[in-house]
């Protein structure tokens, strides 16, 4: 049934109102008698154009159109109280369902006559002191109850919206006549308040009914000046209460009054008003008061960090401990998280598991790309367009103290002559400093210390040293093809059939095909490949469902499995070509291991003698790092074997890493560079189902390396049986799953010619 939306009109049951007929506007000529509709009262006069659902009051009236005459008058018969539900807008018409709301009889037809006479009587009495009392005399004389007598005089009685909407939503009768006697006695006073014209009262209710007027009364008058100079009179005094109840620090009060006292003289004609608007707004809508600590459930907060996140044991017990000391010091506590690892691995959804164990809000921030420190600190007031920096619009958004803020893409700042956003950031990630952060926009201090911080990074090589010095580095190793098995069963593939909208029983992946896609269509570090190859694959099939007939439906259920016979139909050829070990071996090539912002991989050092002049020549776009690395295996190699490597004098040597097209740096080639050229220049073959990875120095010692759980996996990936790693990597080991230590030997080397010797090189 469609609403009609009223405003500022008293609305009662079983009252007749009359309407010109272009108050219905577009909708007046669908009124017929014994047409039904609802009227409900709008909160503000608001244009129908602009007008929401929470526009309206939850309580209305049912009616019915009596007559329409030649006049284009319609009478309106009001019926029943009722709740409106579920309001919908739409092409300017609203429309909704209701349901009767029932009255409480507890006030009998006797005494309502007698409450209708007495106030009558009162009126009859008051009107009868005015020029115009003979036509209200005979106006109020027509009224049969004082339903009909109080909605014809509503328009004179000073009464708020709300204050009409509590006598129409008041649900006992006694209650809502005592409320229409009150309405009209005050009435009464503030005329006589308004003409100079009172008495002094004897009797108490009297007086009583006096003090209301007078409130009343100034209302009222304060009402008229806002509409005589609707400058800034109710800004002013919107903002006087938020700050009032806003519990900010001193500092940011004093402020706060400085820009209201500045905005009340200025006046709405300024046009500064709309800065000062804004600027008020904005430091009112924080949450200035000081959170109460929320007792911490650890058992809870491994059970959530469990369900939405497979593996990671290292992070999740990192972050537990964290938990763990917030608990007992009943406060934020402890340092600032950066997660490192690879895209896909779950550092920044993991930050949403962190705000839901603990019950808070969660905000992000994409810190990538971001060049200017006013994009954190914020603008300062004197320059046009000045907003907030993004780290108070986030507590702005989050309406809390103290939410989970996840920095995202903090290895991805820039800087330039706006300035350096990472030094702006020391502030706000150190705790002993966030307490009084100081937006240049707010220009007051704002206490961050209550934000459990969370950073993101894919590498830690570009974060500039002071601001990693100041946050705890936790690792995201890879996910393993098991864990990846298991993150697609538990989450990827129920999500995706989700969205696509494919029913549990519609699609089935078998664990073969499942884990042909892992093996043969990704290859990262992370699972957001396997992500987007399921997706690709329930669309697909989304697509043979949709085609499918109803009769074939009913037939066959409409099933569809994929399995590995079949798989290729859905995601088309595999799209990955992961290298393998060499099946067969060359003397001069070795295997490397290598990591890569997608995770872990294989590469093979070639190296190949030609007739000339003792040249050096390399190829495969290596950096300036990986070119020295070649020089000092290739010194190393001559103290080493200083017999055979009189074969470099008189030829060219060539070194070669393939994939040209990748870039390639990094000093944990030097193992595999001294290996290769030790095997060119002996004859002698290295073991192709070997691979190694360990920086070199020219005393032939291996250093460390970085990267050790990615590399590892892309060796047992790629078919490697063994490995050598530094020795001083062998903590390390500790990050590796133990999936992938089964199927690995695993050998540290402390020397180059640990590894020489094991291959048969020396």
């Amino acid at each position: 049934m469609f609403i009609q939306p009223v405003y500022n009109i008293l609305l009662l049951p079983d009252v007749t109102y009359y309407f010109k007929k272009d108050f219905f506007a577009s909708r007046a000529d669908e009124l017929r008698p014994g047409t039904q509709l609802l009227f409900t009262l709008l909160r503000n006069e608001t244009e129908e154009s602009s007008l929401r659902a929470e526009d309206f009051y939850p309580i209305g009236l049912s009616a019915r159109v009596e007559s329409v005459n030649e006049e284009d008058v319609i009478q309106i018969r009001t019926i029943d109280r009722v709740e409106i539900i579920s309001p919908v807008i739409e092409n300017n018409e609203v429309r909704a369902a209701f349901a009767v709301r029932p009255s409480i009889e507890d006030f009998s037809e006797k005494e309502q006559q007698k409450t209708f006479a007495v106030v009558r009587t009162s009126l009859l009495r008051f009107v009868q002191n005015y020029q115009w009392g003979i036509w209200a005399r005979g106006f109020i004389l027509q009224r049969k109850n004082i339903y009909d007598l109080i909605s014809s005089l509503s328009e004179y009685l000073n009464l708020s919206v709300d204050e009409k909407y509590a006598i129409l939503s008041e649900d006992s009768v006694k209650s809502r006549y005592d409320l229409i006697e009150k309405a009209v006695n005050e009435f009464m006073e503030v005329a006589k308040v308004s003409a100079e014209a009172q008495e002094a009262q004897k009797d108490g209710q009297e007086q009583l009914y006096r003090e209301a007027a007078l409130k009343k009364q100034i209302d009222y008058l304060q009402k008229e000046l806002d509409d005589m100079h609707p400058e800034n009179i109710s800004d002013v005094r919107k903002f006087e209460k938020k700050i009032a109840e806003s519990g900010m620090n001193k500092e940011a009060r004093r402020e706060a009054e400085k820009v209201l006292n500045r905005m009340r003289q200025e006046g709405k004609e300024s046009h500064e008003y709309g800065l000062l608007y804004d600027y008020l707004d904005f430091v009112t809508s924080l949450s200035w008061k000081a959170p109460q600590f929320v007792p911490i459930n650890l058992e809870r907060a491994e059970k959530i960090l469990d369900e939405d996140h497979y593996g990671l044991k290292k992070v999740k017990e990192r972050i537990i401990q964290q938990l763990a000391v917030m608990a007992l010091n009943k406060k934020q506590y402890g340092s600032i998280l950066l997660f490192v690892g690879a895209p896909g691995t779950g550092k920044t959804s993991i930050g949403q598991s962190i705000a839901r164990a603990l019950g808070r809000e969660y905000v992000r921030i994409s810190l990538g790309g971001i060049r200017d420190e006013a994009e954190i600190r914020g603008h300062r007031r004197t320059y046009i367009g000045a907003m907030p920096g993004r780290i108070m619009e986030a507590m702005k958004r989050s309406g809390s103290s103290n939410p989970v803020m996840v920095l995202d893409e903090i290895d991805k700042l820039a800087k330039d002559y706006g300035g350096d956003p990472a030094s702006a950031l020391l502030e706000v990630l150190d705790p002993e400093q966030n307490s009084t952060f100081t937006d240049h926009y707010m220009n007051v201090p704002y206490d961050l210390s209550n934000v459990l911080f969370v950073c993101t990074a894919n590498t830690t090589d570009t974060i500039p040293e002071p601001l990693l010095n100041r946050m705890e580095v936790i690792s995201f190793p890879g996910y393993t093809a098991v864990e990846k098995y298991h993150i697609a069963k538990k989450h990827l593939i129920p999500r995706a059939m989700e969205t696509m909208g494919i029913q549990k029983n519609m699609l089935k992946i078998t664990d073969s095909a499942l884990r042909q896609i892992i093996d043969e269509y990704t290859m990262e570090a992370g699972v957001r490949d396997l992500k987007k190859s399921i997706e690709t694959l329930c669309r697909t099939a989304a697509v043979e469902l949709v085609k499918s007939t109803s009769s074939d439906a009913e037939k066959s259920g409409t099933r569809i499995s994929v399995t590995k016979g079949n798989l290729s139909d859905y995601l088309g050829r595999k799209q990955i070509r992961t290298e393998r070990r060499l099946s067969s071996g060359t003397p001069g090539v070795v295997t490397g291991l290598a990591w890569t912002r997608t995770g872990g991989a294989i590469l093979f050092i070639e190296t190949k003698l030609t007739k000339g002049k003792g040249k050096l020549l390399i190829t495969g776009q290596l950096g300036d790092v990986m070119k020295e690395s070649v020089q000092i295996a290739l010194t190393l190699v001559r103290s080493l074997y200083p017999q055979e490597s009189r074969v470099l004098e008189d030829h060219d040597l060539h070194v070669h890493v393939p994939a040209g097209a990748v870039p390639k740096d990094g000093p944990s080639a030097g193992i595999t560079l001294t290996t290769a050229l030790a095997s060119l220049i002996t004859g002698k073959t290295a073991a192709t189902d070997c691979a190694m990875t360990g920086e070199v120095s020219l005393r032939g010692g291996v250093m460390p390396i970085g990267g050790l759980p990615e590399k590892l996996m892309a060796a047992q990936r790629s078919g490697i049986k063994k490995v050598y790693i530094p020795f001083d990597n062998i903590e390390d080991l500790d990050d590796v799953s133990e999936e992938v230590k089964e199927k690995l030997d695993i050998v540290p080397v402390k020397k180059v010619t640990d590894v020489l010797k094991d291959q048969a090189l020396m």
